[in-house]
């Protein structure tokens, strides 16, 4: 059976160690399309997607707490 919240993680985990290499992605896409069909189209949407990248990557679970050093 496939565990799905696995997955999720190893997702999360990938588009965090990636993050910036997928962002690059997204504004080299976007300065192209941009040329094409106009920046003021196209870069709300490039936001929007840089946006979506820095939500997967971050961990929704509360960070864990420290132990007091003693």
């Amino acid at each position: 059976m496939v565990d799905f919240n696995e997955l999720k993680d190893k997702a999360q985990d990938l588009v965090a160690q990636h993050a910036d290499t997928i962002k690059d992605g997204i504004t080299k896409t976007g300065d192209f399309v941009g040329e094409k069909v106009g920046h003021d189209k196209v870069d709300p949407i490039e936001e929007k997607l840089h946006g979506l990248v820095d939500k997967a990557a971050r961990n929704d679970e509360p960070p864990s707490p420290t132990p007091p050093v003693v």
